[in-house]
């Protein structure tokens, strides 16, 4: 299956956290927050503006962004967790 978000979205997929450990205690998967960090795997083709005209998108597929705690909507696909956020939702690129 192929997924092509609309408009000003952006569908990402979640980097995976390095395990990190202090002194002997182990943090269960369930209890450890979910990465904000996330690669950018394709772009919508813009917002529609009032003119009739699409706004640019600033990011694009392959960039490393960072993004709100609570932002987008998760899905899987294939097994997979993804996640589709508005390019506002995005708070900066990962340079």
């Amino acid at each position: 299956m192929e997924i092509r978000p609309l408009h000003d979205r952006v569908f990402v997929k979640r980097l995976e956290e390095s395990e990190s450990k202090v002194g002997s205690i182990i943090i269960p998967d369930s209890a450890k927050e979910k990465p904000q960090q996330a690669n950018v795997i394709c772009v919508g083709s813009g917002k529609l503006l009032e003119s009739g005209e699409r706004a640019s998108m600033d990011v694009k597929a392959g960039d490393r962004i960072l993004f709100g705690k609570y932002s987008g909507a998760e899905i899987k696909v294939g097994g997979e967790e993804y996640l589709i956020l508005r390019e506002d939702e995005i708070l900066a690129v990962l340079e």
